[in-house]
């Protein structure tokens, strides 16, 4: 596998076992597939420096999955984008490479890249404001880029990252999001930019 980085793109994010930025830390440029091997017990607050990131809930990159872009998160409604779904801490981590400008998907009603489709290389707040009248999404074909697809209208709720290094970019059908991915419900959908 390739990344889709110029190699002198440099990858950093530190985490802290306590909220706002306390406690013990650790600084990554890498991948980190579970943080209590890397002597801390969780990760409770986030300051990314460079890149963009997926924080799991749960060790090798399990469970609900939160986009890390560059900033700080200080607790975990920062990072969460729904207080329906309470994640106090992470548990691994990991950068992601393919997020560029010039991102590109296309969404399919339904499993198997079947029904009616639609391009996206833009950021849509609301699908159903641009046309799209079903709340589900079959399927996905990540062409270039990544993406980070919400369950609600607005960036919010479950988050699920769609890159086109992950499976080839074909996501077929909905459990093929994420190991935490109970519904095909996807209601808004951004690029992930460094």
């Amino acid at each position: 596998y390739i990344p889709c980085f110029p190699h002198s793109w440099r990858l950093k994010v530190t985490v802290f076992e306590q909220e706002h930025f306390q406690g013990r830390c650790q600084e990554f440029t890498s991948e980190c597939c579970n943080i209590q091997d890397c002597g801390l017990d969780n990760i409770r607050s986030i300051r990314v420096e460079s890149g963009a990131w997926v924080g799991y809930e749960h060790h090798d990159f399990q469970g609900q999955q939160f986009i890390l872009e560059r900033g700080e998160y200080p607790h975990w409604d920062a990072y969460s984008g729904s207080l329906a779904y309470h994640v106090e801490r992470l548990m691994s981590l990991r950068p992601i490479y393919c997020s560029h400008q010039s991102s590109r998907m296309t969404i399919y009603e339904m499993e198997n890249f079947l029904g009616r489709s639609v391009e996206m290389c833009d950021d849509y707040p609301s699908l159903q404001a641009m046309g799209w009248m079903k709340p589900e999404v079959g399927s996905m074909h990540v062409q270039c880029g990544a993406f980070v697809c919400y369950q609600f209208p607005g960036y919010r709720g479950q988050q699920y990252i769609m890159e086109c290094e992950r499976h080839s970019g074909d996501f077929q059908h909905w459990k093929n999001w994420g190991s935490h991915c109970q519904t095909p419900q996807i209601q808004s959908i951004r690029r992930i930019h460094h």
